[in-house]
């Protein structure tokens, strides 16, 4: 048994994820818990951690067609008409990283990120970014009158400035 690499269609790694496991395949999509604004509010999702590639462990013998025609399958990625093995080692070392990483999720702001307000009484404004205050509302510090003045907002409604 190898491990090799599956491309899938845009979007779909958890639909071929699921297809190749119903069919006995041992197959591994790595996610990363991320910070994202869903329904303006900061939402944790699981994103794959490369998007439209997942694991996949086969016998060298099989024919490939079984993988290529599943649901959600693009194809196998191969080097001229060999599938391209991927070391297990490599394939460990990715599961024991996103274990530990899938714990804490990836914040979309960290305190003392610089954004820029973009609706509201004050958009347009650039503030530095405090905390999360509840799933719905973020405080950040703007200059007025220069004195420092917090201030809550939507997350929805912040981006961060390069």
């Amino acid at each position: 048994m190898h491990w090799y690499l599956v491309h899938t269609k845009p979007r779909q790694e958890q639909r071929a994820l699921e297809n190749l496991s119903a069919q006995g395949y041992n197959c591994f999509l790595p996610l990363l818990s991320v910070e994202r604004v869903r329904q303006q509010a900061l939402k944790v999702v699981h994103e794959p951690l490369f998007a439209r590639y997942l694991f996949i462990e086969a016998d060298a013998q099989h024919s490939c067609a079984p993988i290529r025609s599943t649901l959600g399958v693009s194809r196998l990625v191969t080097f001229g008409a060999e599938p391209a093995k991927v070391d297990p080692i490599l394939v460990d070392a990715i599961r024991n990283r996103t274990r530990t990483a899938s714990t804490e999720p990836q914040r979309l702001f960290a305190p003392g990120d610089r954004v820029r307000i973009h609706s509201g009484a004050f958009a347009g404004l650039e503030a530095i970014y405090q905390m999360g205050d509840g799933q719905a509302r973020a405080m950040v510090l703007i200059e007025i009158l220069s004195k420092p003045v917090k201030l809550t907002v939507p997350p929805a409604s912040l981006s961060k400035v390069a």
